[in-house]
């Protein structure tokens, strides 16, 4: 299972920090990530990692302002906004991929995934 956590309403240019913890599993050597899905658009991968070395991927649309994490002894992915945009609402869910099939891609075939979070940025 996958439980986030930390979404909100926040001011354009604020930060949010988003949690998602992991059971049944562990961060050895997974790909995990972060999605998002815009009212009225499709879910899109936005920064992914692969444990096992420390890779990461951003979406161009978050580079420079995210940054994903983990703390690979608590089960738990990070993911912290700086600078929200209002662009940038949406619900946001976790995913990962226990096998690490993907190598790190953020791609929406992973096969766990968590339950929303709404990030609201208000203007």
């Amino acid at each position: 299972q996958l439980q986030a956590s930390g979404g909100g309403l926040v001011q354009a240019g604020g930060s949010l920090r988003l949690s998602c913890v992991a059971s049944g599993f562990t961060f050895d050597d997974i790909s995990i990530g972060w999605f998002r899905q815009a009212p009225g658009k499709e879910p899109e991968g936005i920064s992914c990692m692969r444990t096992s070395d420390g890779y990461t991927y951003y979406d161009d649309s978050v580079k420079g302002r995210f940054t994903i994490s983990s703390d690979n002894a608590k089960n738990t992915l990070y993911l912290q906004m700086n600078n929200l945009k209002p662009e940038d609402t949406a619900v946001y869910r976790c995913a990962a991929d226990p096998d690490n099939i993907f190598r790190g891609l953020c791609v929406r075939l992973y096969r766990k995934w968590g339950q929303g979070t709404l990030v609201t940025v208000s203007s």
